[in-house]
């Protein structure tokens, strides 16, 4: 359980715990030790060996490691058990218990004094608040993790560094999102730390923000990286349910070490049940290529798959905005009105705080599919859903997309014979086009060691 407590520390404790016990000094030394032992060892005079712990945690009725560091060794496996109970909780979708269940483990971590099971909790809390998005505390949740690890190894951050970049990424901060993934993954290569789970959570993560800032052939890249690093597990959830019962009954004996090492795996395998949103982003990336080579129906396919496994863990706000480009394929199939239907709906879940690009996205399509109803076209419509898409997109800086937005409103203006407004929207486009630095990502990151 680490090193021991100092000598002062530990004679606090043993005489704390005598007195609660009611023994006497002599009682507590017998037959081993002398009183006098014991008196000087509470007074924090002599540093006690393991023989003389061992025989003090016997009489005091208490584990060696809670006499000599403070913790219980039984506790501390309990809440291991408790953070995989959370995990699983997670897993399957049970956002508010799992809240409840990680807000206790993490007083009683904080109780403990146990910096790895703090940093558990806080990335649970974390991911349970990008699920309902709440973004601004899902970030804190991160950035508190990241501080708990902050003496860690690289690898062992990763999960709090990605989490902060995709609750930035949701924000709408593209940017800084494709910087803390990218940099990471650099770190990572650099450093010959080649841990595959950390890279996969790196480059499935790192995708949706590139899709979204128009590196569409990075983001395929990241795709393939990340499919081929994902772990084959069979049924995750019915191996890690095992553990999670042979830890039960391991603990149950006293067998702590073998429990532990039990949830360990268990607590694995509900990571792995956590990069089904993960992978469900590289389907929706490979259907976001099926649609750019004109393969419709493949993109259809691909994306009603990733939509199908992002609702499975009731990551919301993902899928808004996947629906929004399963939308763009139903329109582009002649499915117009199902695909006004989908963005409507799922405009109620999107705002400039949750999801700007998507929504943008969604006032775009709308705004197409209001010009292209050739029995009713409502150009006065259309205008609106573009202006609205234009705000979304200035907060968030997608400079790729506010210049083909541009175009497409300086088009339905000059048709309409607001030329000067046509031109004023052009040179506005061009301006986003040409912008130094908007379009550029530098290098990127190293593939990984598949």
């Amino acid at each position: 359980m680490g090193e021991r407590d100092e000598p002062g520390t530990i004679g606090r404790r043993v005489q704390r715990l005598r007195v609660a016990r009611g023994l006497t000094q002599k009682q507590l030394a017998e037959p081993v030790y002398t009183p006098a032992y014991v008196s000087t060892l509470e007074a924090g005079r002599v540093r006690p060996s393991d023989e003389a712990l061992r025989h003090l945690a016997e009489r005091l009725g208490v584990e060696f490691d809670e006499l000599a560091t403070g913790r219980s060794a039984r506790r501390v496996t309990e809440l291991r058990l408790g953070l995989t109970e959370a995990q699983r909780a997670l897993a399957v979708g049970e956002a508010e218990s799992a809240v409840e269940q990680y807000t206790a483990l993490l007083a009683e971590a904080e109780a403990q004094e146990l910096p790895e099971e703090q940093a558990a909790a806080l990335l649970g809390l974390g991911e349970c608040a990008l699920d309902t998005g709440e973004l601004a505390d899902g970030r804190g949740y991160f950035e508190e993790a990241e501080a708990r690890l902050a003496d860690a190894p690289l690898p062992a951050r990763v999960p709090a560094l990605r989490g902060r970049a995709v609750a930035h990424y949701l924000a709408g901060e593209l940017r800084y999102a494709v910087y803390l993934l990218e940099s990471t993954i650099d770190e990572l290569n650099r450093g010959g730390l080649h841990d595959p789970d950390a890279l996969l959570l790196l480059y499935a993560s790192v995708i949706g923000p590139y899709m979204d800032m128009g590196a569409h052939a990075r983001a395929a890249q990241a795709a393939e990286f990340a499919l081929a690093l994902a772990p084959q597990s069979g049924d995750p959830a019915l191996v890690a349910r095992m553990h999670r019962s042979v830890a039960r009954a391991l603990l149950a004996e006293g067998r702590l070490v073998e429990a532990d090492a039990s949830l360990a795996k268990a607590a694995e395998l509900y990571r792995g049940l956590q990069l089904r949103t993960e992978l469900a982003n590289c389907h929706w990336m490979r259907g976001y290529v099926y649609a750019q080579n004109g393969e419709l129906e493949g993109a259809e396919a691909e994306m009603r798959e990733a939509l199908h496994m992002l609702s499975a863990t009731r990551a919301t706000l993902y899928s808004s905005q996947l629906t929004v480009e399963l939308a763009d394929v139903l329109h582009r199939r002649g499915r117009s009105e199902e695909a006004a239907e989908l963005l409507r709906d799922v405009l109620g879940g999107l705002s400039p705080e949750r999801g700007a690009v998507h929504a943008a996205a969604a006032h775009r399509l709308l705004g197409i599919i209001a010009e292209d109803a050739e029995d009713a076209r409502d150009t006065e419509q259309a205008e609106e859903h573009y202006v609205r898409a234009l705000s979304l997109l200035e907060r968030a800086g997608a400079a790729g997309d506010l210049a083909d937005l541009c175009r497409l409103l300086g088009d339905l203006l000059r048709r309409t014979g607001r030329v000067e407004a046509a031109l004023d929207a052009y040179r506005t486009g061009l301006g986003h086009r040409t912008a130094p630095g908007t379009t550029t990502l530098g290098p990127a990151p190293a593939q990984p060691p598949v």
